[in-house]
């Protein structure tokens, strides 16, 4: 047992630093790629779906979250193990979907007046905080629980669960929002 923890732990160091660069690329990949002044228009307007299977994803991983929650609580740890996976999963080809959609479709402006107007983008502000800090946390607690490092994952978790979930929930309804103002 001493000689897997101490595998684990010397892997560690490289871990921490790929989590760490892995939360700082992504971001900014994703700040690129909004900003960028010209798309990539070889790719069609098949892209023009994505956004429809982004929230898809979204909702499933959300729903994925909250039985892994259930399962935690329940001290059923393989199955919440394995739906945290799915989550985790989920999260990963989202975010692939969302970079490809990104690369290559340029931005909707909402249409909403009224109320409704600033409730989107408080929504929309801070899921895109939440979500440009959400990859730091949830790769760690997901690391720690993979890794069976128990006591460090369930400190983590209660910072990056509702940060998962509140960025997978507002990106659902965020979509819902601006769904009736995409023009393709």
């Amino acid at each position: 047992m001493a000689k897997i923890e101490n595998k684990v732990l010397g892997n560690e160091k490289s871990v921490k630093g790929w989590i760490i660069g892995i939360s700082v690329a992504i971001p900014l990949a994703v700040a690129v790629l909004l900003f960028m002044p010209t798309k990539i228009t070889a790719l069609g307007d098949w892209v023009y779906f994505l956004p429809h299977l982004n929230a898809v994803i979204n909702t499933a991983a959300s729903v994925a979250l909250i039985i892994a929650l259930i399962f935690a609580k329940q001290k059923k740890f393989a199955y919440h193990g394995a739906t945290m996976t799915v989550a985790f999963t989920l999260g990963a080809i989202f975010l692939v979907s969302y970079v490809i959609y990104h690369s290559a479709a340029e931005s909707t402006s909402f249409g909403g007046e009224g109320i409704i107007r600033p409730i989107y983008y408080f929504l929309l502000i801070t899921h895109i905080l939440f979500a440009a800090i959400a990859l730091f946390p949830i790769l760690f607690a997901y690391y720690y629980g993979y890794t069976d490092q128990r006591e460090k994952h369930r400190k983590l978790v209660k910072f990056a669960f509702p940060i998962w979930f509140y960025v997978s929930v507002t990106g659902v309804i965020v979509y819902l929002m601006i769904s009736p103002y995409y023009t393709h």
